[in-house]
């Protein structure tokens, strides 16, 4: 469990210790269900109730039922004002926690509350694939979404592997980035593939994010190219990472 804890929407600051997530065997590293919030008004508001639900969420990991959680603050980018997420190795854990997690013994109360801030909702399943991270976590995360073909997904994730897992490696190894990940669409909306990167803070998370590009896309030209063609189309958020375990 120790080896994917940060991987996913749950990613980590740069730290001493670099351990590169790639897959050891056939089949994703774990699986992340991500609600995404559409919210107005004052959101302190839900972000209090998460907050105070955090001890009940902890327990959660503790007793195995998941191997983590977290959730975010709309930053930069498209409509999603708020992300929610937890974590299991396998699917049928993510399902087996879906009650548990969702079961909050004050739900019934805080629902209005919450509902009156958060309006509107998608949910999305992801199945993690790919990345690396350290020891400390980041407060910052740059996720990229993308719409690909369907066709050539599994030709997108063999670039990411060959070419890009290596160089994103070597940024969270030389502490330029907290960490990184690729993620694939199993259930939710048009997205089909998402890559996340975490760093200290939103300058040193742009600053990287730049040599990043230049790195993947310059030195990998023909690689780059490839991966455009196949999820040329994306939208590109910064979260704040406001609570995880």
């Amino acid at each position: 469990m120790d080896r994917i804890k940060t991987i996913g929407l749950t990613l980590a600051m740069t730290g001493l210790t670099f351990t590169s997530l790639a897959q050891e065997e056939d089949g994703p590293l774990a699986y992340t269900y991500a609600t995404y919030f559409d919210c107005t008004g004052d959101m302190s508001v839900v972000d209090e109730m998460m907050a105070d639900d955090a001890d009940r969420m902890n327990e959660l990991v503790e007793d195995g039922v998941i191997t983590n959680w977290g959730w975010m603050a709309h930053h930069t980018g498209g409509r999603w004002d708020r992300l929610s997420y937890y974590q299991a190795e396998t699917m049928e854990g993510l399902m087996d926690a879906f009650g548990p997690v969702n079961d909050a013994p004050d739900a019934d109360d805080d629902a209005p509350a919450f509902s009156d801030t958060c309006w509107g909702h998608q949910d999305y399943i992801w199945a993690v694939n790919n990345g690396a991270n350290s020891d400390e976590r980041g407060s910052v995360g740059f996720s990229v979404y993308y719409d690909c073909d369907v066709a050539r997904e599994a030709e997108a994730g063999d670039i990411v592997d060959e070419h890009f897992a290596p160089i994103l490696n070597q940024f969270v190894e030389d502490g330029k980035l907290a960490s990184w990940g690729w993620h694939t669409h199993v259930v939710g909306g048009h997205v089909r593939a998402l890559q996340t990167m975490t760093a200290s803070d939103v300058n040193a998370l742009m600053a990287a994010r730049g040599e990043v590009i230049e790195a993947l896309y310059a030195d990998n030209s023909l690689a780059g190219s490839q991966f455009v063609e196949i999820c040329g189309k994306h939208e590109d958020y910064i979260w704040n990472i406001q609570l995880e375990n």
